[in-house]
């Protein structure tokens, strides 16, 4: 089968997995987006009912379920089948290593290990992904705000990202989604009461980041990225701290922190301090002055958190204590401030404000439209 065959297979596919799912025959042609869910394992497990299973190049497989699937020299092998690939679907679920996805799910080999990336249509990925990044039992005005940011995230990515194998992690690195399995009728809901709505600036698209608790203020992109984006100026946010103040601590010795220092590219051998140099004006740090053998080494506080690591440096709004060979980094908030902040979202809902105003607050100047943005 040619690759202009295969593409109109798996168009067929997923039209036909749409329909049976909506029980209507209403969208005929819904946008998709393709959502990496595994990458680089050497194996997995595929599992479900009424399961269609093709090769790569749309070839009928007759396998047994569940499937083994491991990475091989010169492909994959599927119980011990060797094959260039394999897309399996399921009107209802297909599940990976336990977990149920919608849509098609096309397994591959990649450069380290296995690549497993999840075709479905936009609205459902959405109705998944609600209890993977905030929780449905929240005021359905910050669901609906959620669903708005995460249709938009969604749909830029897939423009800056056409042709890609994917457009779209399955973690903090873009949305975290984990499937159909956390699905509610809330989720439902929040999605379908603001179906194909995005936010647009200038008539394009905008780059909808947000994060999960900025702790008073959110951040302007270019103190994160390097780059000034109009709708992504910092704006005070002190919701977030009446919703959920969050307060972490990260104890570490001199040695580690010289290692993850070191290994992020600074020249810092022989560490002896470690101290903040500066704050911008939403309260986070700018710069940590490290003292080593050889002098003072600059590292800017957006890369000395990702250098210590996201999930142990949650914020760039810290505090660093010395206790002779350990140091304490102490902070407020989660993420790194751009955008939406997810906690003051849910506290401005439960506050009276509608999803159109929480979204304007976030993001200056720009506009809620409606269409298809294909």
């Amino acid at each position: 089968m040619h690759a202009g065959s295969m593409n109109c297979f798996r168009l067929f596919l997923i039209l036909v997995l749409c329909l049976v799912a909506a029980g209507s025959s209403a969208a005929l042609r819904p946008e998709t987006v393709r959502v990496a869910l595994v990458k680089g394992v050497e194996t997995l497990r595929i599992d479900g009912t009424g399961i269609l299973l093709t090769d790569s190049k749309g070839y009928p497989l007759r396998l047994e379920m569940p499937l083994e699937v491991k990475r091989s020299r010169d492909g994959i092998l599927v119980n011990g089948k060797s094959l260039p690939g394999l897309i399996a679907s399921a009107p209802a679920r297909v599940t990976v290593n336990g977990k149920g996805y919608r849509g098609l799910l096309e397994v591959t080999p990649g450069e380290r290990g296995l690549l497993v990336v999840n075709e479905l249509p936009l609205e459902e990925y959405l109705v998944g992904l609600i209890n993977c990044e905030i929780s449905s039992a929240w005021p359905m005005e910050a669901i609906k705000a959620q669903a708005v940011i995460a249709r938009t995230y969604a749909v830029y990515q897939k423009q800056a990202r056409r042709g890609a194998p994917y457009q779209l992690e399955s973690t903090v690195m873009d949305q975290v989604y984990e499937g159909c399995d956390l699905e509610d009728s809330r989720a439902a809901r929040g999605v379908a009461e603001t179906a194909g709505e995005l936010l647009t600036y200038d008539g394009k698209v905008i780059q909808a980041f947000y994060h999960s608790n900025c702790a008073g203020h959110t951040e302007s992109s270019e103190r994160v990225w390097g780059l000034a984006i109009p709708y992504l100026r910092g704006v005070p946010c002190q919701y977030c701290q009446q919703a959920n103040p969050v307060r972490w601590e990260l104890n570490l010795t001199l040695k580690k922190a010289e290692a993850a220092l070191r290994a992020a590219g600074y020249q810092v051998a022989g560490l002896r301090e470690l101290r903040v140099n500066g704050r911008n004006d939403s309260g986070r740090v700018q710069e940590v002055a490290a003292y080593a053998a050889r002098g003072r080494v600059a590292v800017p506080g957006v890369a000395f958190r990702k250098a210590l690591g996201y999930g142990a440096v949650k914020s760039t709004n810290f505090e660093i204590r010395s206790f002779g060979d350990d140091i304490l980094v102490s902070g407020v908030g989660s993420g790194h401030g751009v955008g939406l902040c997810q906690w003051g979202a849910k506290q401005r809902a439960g506050d009276g404000f509608n999803y159109r105003e929480i979204l304007s607050y976030y993001y200056p100047g720009v506009t809620l439209t409606k269409g298809d943005a294909r």
